[in-house]
């Protein structure tokens, strides 16, 4: 899936993503037919059913080839995290494409009222990851008897207001989506509470709150490992130059390198013994899900420290934004700002 080839490919795309706030066409195109969306959706819908740790290193190595990409792959994977709790016939419908990626929201922000076989739909949701190329979308509105519950929306309904204006993570997409009045038939809702088919797995029913630092951990190790490569990289470079000071630059960069694989290993054995341990139907404490609460945070906050302390060491190329190593370091920490992740 990942040759040197298509490495570099995404690669020479990367400047051009930050300067245009978009992924190119192709890329996306690949990303479909690599199924990188569909990586917790069942075989039998055309996903590739990884389990979470297999999944995680797919998230991980995207990020380090590409840190919007890796991000992408995060988010619309994380979709396939519905798949059990929608009515099995709209599933059909909906993850058989090819094409298939959801954006959307999880926080409770529009009003849906109840009409004659199903709900209007008024609300706005930020920072949804993938809109411009989604193929529906989903996002929690409050019922008129106060429940919160899902509802899917499909891109005729939506509009999608652009306003991403982050200073990483540029390409993601992260926009603001709002529907006016939209009608949302019963068929088309869900509860993340209720299985509604018969297509879970033991992915589904991994607590969603260790799930998603685990996600999120994850791309920001990939990302991190490219800022260790491209720091690496410049600090030799400027030593060959006769930049005689950059010796010591590259001597704290490995060290910093070695900080972070370190980090990277505690992280995935303890993931590896919870998902061990799910895999037996032993559910997680709320002590081992404390611990890996902070293992995640600890290994994010340490990532991005590591990081600010060598681009000060990198010279006048670190701090010119259309630097390779500007914007590794950016998304970075556009990715660790996620509230599952932060102190």
């Amino acid at each position: 899936m990942f040759s040197e080839s298509i490495i570099n490919n995404i690669r020479s795309c990367a400047k051009e993503m930050d300067q245009t706030r978009s992924v190119p066409k192709e890329l996306v195109e690949w990303m479909f037919k690599e199924k990188l969306f569909k990586l917790f959706v069942p075989e039998k819908l055309g996903g590739r059913f990884l389990d979470l740790p297999e999944a995680l290193r797919v998230f991980e190595k995207m990020s380090e080839i590409e840190g919007n990409l890796g991000w992408l792959t995060a988010i619309g994977s994380g979709g396939g995290m519905f798949v059990p709790y929608i009515q099995k016939e709209q599933v059909d419908i909906l993850f058989n494409d090819e094409k298939a990626v959801i954006a959307g929201s999880g926080y409770p922000q529009g009003a849906a009222k109840k009409v004659q076989g199903g709900f209007l739909v008024t609300g706005e949701w930020k920072y949804c990851s993938g809109a411009e190329f989604a193929s529906f979308f989903t996002a929690n509105s409050i019922k008129d008897d106060g429940e919160v519950t899902s509802f899917i929306f499909m891109p005729e309904q939506v509009e999608i207001l652009h306003d991403w204006q982050a200073f990483g993570l540029k390409s993601t997409g992260s926009h603001t989506i709002r529907v006016k009045d939209a009608f949302v038939p019963e068929e088309k809702t869900f509860d993340l509470t209720r299985k509604q088919n018969e297509y879970d797995g033991f992915v589904h029913t991994f607590p969603f709150i260790p799930f998603s630092q685990a996600t999120f951990t994850s791309v920001c190790l990939g990302i991190a490992a490219h800022f260790q490569q491209e720091a690496e990289a410049i600090a030799s470079r400027r030593f060959k130059e006769g930049a005689s000071h950059f010796e010591k630059v590259l001597v704290a960069a490995q060290e910093k390198g070695t900080e972070l694989e370190k980090d990277r290993a505690d992280f995935y054995k303890e993931l590896d013994l919870l998902w061990a341990d799910h895999l037996t139907g032993k559910p997680l404490t709320l002590e081992e899900e404390d611990h890996f609460s902070g293992t995640c945070k600890q290994a994010v906050h340490d990532a991005i420290g590591r990081s600010g302390s060598i681009i000060r060491c990198l010279g006048m190329e670190a701090i010119m934004e259309d630097s390779a190593i500007n914007k590794i370091w950016r998304d970075l920490y556009t990715a660790g700002q996620h509230a599952f992740i932060t102190p």
